[in-house]
C-alpha cells in the first residue's frame, strides 16, 4: 500500500512539473527581450520624433503628376467623429458572420447598424451618421491611452491586451479622389474594401503596410511608427484604399478584386480606376503620451498593423454624382 502511495505521489509530481514546464515555455515563447510579452504596450523604438523623419519619406512615394486626362476632383463626406460611440470587435469585411472575430475594437462612422451579422439588405435600410444620406460603413481599429483606465463598457470589452482609454478623433475626414492619369468609373454598390495589414508585425514583409502616421504641423512627413509631435500639433493617421477594381467582384479575399495603382497612377492590367477613398484621422495627444493601436495580441500594438475597412452602400445615383464631380475636376 505504501509503495502505491509513493508511486501515486511521484506521478502527481511529474504531472505538475510538466504543466509548470509547459507554462514557462509558453511564457518564454510569448515574449522576447526586445518587445516584451504579447499584448504589452508598444516598445520605445516604435515611436519616432517627427522632426527626424525625412520629408516625403516611406511608406508612400510622391503622387504622380496629373496628366492631361486626369480626374482631379474630390468629394468630401461628413460622417462625424463617432459621437454615437459605435464600437464592436467584429469585422464584416474580413470575418462576416463571426461575432468578435476581430479580437480588437473597431470604431465606425457612417452606417449605424454595422456588425458581423450585417447583410446588404440591413445596411441599405439602416440610419447613418453621414450627411446627405450615405449609408456606407467606414471603420478602423481604435487608438488608446494605455496609461489611462478604461471606464466605459466598450473600452473593456475587447481584452487580448487591448486596454486603456479609447481616444476619439478630434477630426475625421472621409474623402474620395481621382486618378492622376485617367477618369474614374463608379464603384459597385456593396463593394467591400480593406487597406493595410493587421498582421504586419509577424508577416515578414511590409508589402501591405499602407497607413501613414504623422503630425498636423508637418504634412510633408509621414512614418510607419508612432510619431512624437510638437506641442500644439495633432497626431494624424491617413489610410488610403486601393482604387483599381477588376470590374467583376465586390467580395473576395480583400486583396485581388481591388488593387493599388503603380506609383505613376496606372492601374494593373485588367482593372479600372474607381474613386480613391482616403480616411484621415486626427487626435489630440499630449507630447510624450503613451498610445497603442488595438491589435491581435501577437502584433503587440505595432503601428505597422494599422488598417481600415469600407463597405459602399451609396445609391447608384449618389455614386454617379461622386464620379461626375471627380472627373470634371470639381471639389464637392
Amino acid at each position: 500500500m505504501g509503495k502505491e502511495r509513493r508511486l501515486l505521489t511521484l506521478l502527481v509530481c511529474l504531472a505538475l512539473g510538466g504543466v509548470l514546464a509547459t507554462a514557462l515555455l509558453g511564457a518564454t515563447r510569448a515574449a522576447d527581450s526586445h518587445h516584451g510579452p504579447a499584448g504589452a504596450p508598444p516598445a520605445a523604438d516604435e515611436y519616432v520624433d517627427i522632426r527626424d523623419v525625412r520629408p516625403g519619406a516611406y511608406p508612400h512615394p510622391q503622387p504622380a503628376a496629373a496628366g492631361p486626362d486626369a480626374s482631379t476632383g474630390s468629394v468630401t463626406v461628413d460622417c462625424g467623429r463617432n459621437e454615437e460611440a459605435h464600437y464592436n470587435e467584429d469585422n464584416l469585411v474580413v470575418s462576416p458572420g463571426l461575432t468578435g472575430g476581430a479580437h480588437h475594437t473597431h470604431a465606425y462612422v457612417g452606417n449605424l447598424s454595422t456588425h458581423a451579422g450585417s447583410t446588404d439588405e440591413t445596411l441599405a435600410a439602416a440610419p447613418t451618421t453621414c450627411r446627405g444620406g450615405d449609408r456606407s460603413t467606414y471603420y478602423w481599429p481604435v487608438l488608446r491611452r494605455p496609461d489611462r483606465p478604461a471606464t466605459q463598457p466598450y473600452e473593456r470589452s475587447a481584452g487580448h491586451g487591448n486596454t486603456g482609454q479609447i481616444l476619439r478623433p478630434a477630426d475625421v475626414r472621409v474623402e474620395f479622389r481621382g486618378n492622376p492619369v485617367g477618369k474614374v468609373v463608379a464603384m459597385p454598390r456593396f463593394l467591400r474594401a480593406i487597406t493595410g495589414d493587421a498582421v504586419a508585425r509577424t508577416a515578414g514583409t511590409d508589402a501591405d503596410v499602407r497607413a501613414r502616421w504623422g503630425c498636423s504641423g508637418s504634412p510633408d512627413r509621414s512614418t510607419v511608427g508612432y510619431p512624437r509631435c510638437p506641442a500644439g500639433d495633432r497626431l494624424t493617421r491617413t489610410l488610403v484604399f486601393p482604387a483599381c477594381w477588376n470590374g467583376l467582384d465586390t467580395v473576395n479575399d480583400g486583396r485581388t478584386h481591388l488593387r493599388f495603382a503603380a506609383p505613376n497612377g496606372v492601374c494593373p492590367q485588367g482593372t479600372f480606376a474607381v474613386p480613391e477613398l482616403r480616411i484621415s484621422l486626427a487626435y489630440e495627444v499630449p507630447p510624450g503620451a503613451r498610445i497603442a493601436l488595438d491589435s491581435f495580441p501577437e502584433q503587440r500594438h505595432s503601428p505597422r498593423t494599422d488598417h481600415a475597412m469600407f463597405v459602399n452602400v451609396m445609391t447608384d445615383d449618389r455614386m454617379a454624382g461622386i464620379v461626375a464631380c471627380i472627373n470634371e475636376g470639381r471639389h464637392c
